[in-house]
């Protein structure tokens, strides 16, 4: 192999192992999402955070009491596991996040107002809980 060819595929053998150890997939929090539509892409409802939570890991949002946030996604649980929502939030602080969707338990918020009563149920995919 000469040269260039080598220093090529060096380059893309340290960028491979630099793309996978910062990206990772990490365990489901649950089979089955509840959405507003098939691509969970509408509001379900709006919410206000009832206290600060933050964020365990890429995968979830962190909230400050009293910011709005919006329901995309509602996850059924799987067997002793928390209930955990997906939604982005709004406010004054985490002005970084705005916009971000993540999950965050249910339990520190309070839904405010329901956009979309009729909901479908649909399979989580492995991309749901992709960390990156």
């Amino acid at each position: 192999m000469d040269k260039p060819h080598g220093l090529m595929l060096l380059c893309i053998c340290v960028f491979l192992e630099c793309v996978t150890t910062h990206t990772a997939r990490v365990e489901r929090l649950a089979d089955r999402k509840i959405c507003a539509d098939k691509h969970c892409s509408y509001v379900i409802s709006v919410a206000r955070a009832l206290e600060d939570y933050v964020a365990a890991d890429c995968r979830f949002i962190n909230l400050r009491r009293g910011q709005t946030i919006y329901v995309f996604s509602k996850l059924r649980p799987v067997e002793a596991a928390g209930v955990f929502w997906s939604g982005s939030v709004y406010g004054e602080r985490y002005v970084d996040q705005m916009g971000v969707v993540g999950y965050f338990p249910s339990n520190y918020i309070n839904e405010t107002y329901v956009f979309q009563k009729e909901t479908v149920e649909i399979p989580t995919t492995d991309m749901d809980f992709f960390c990156a």
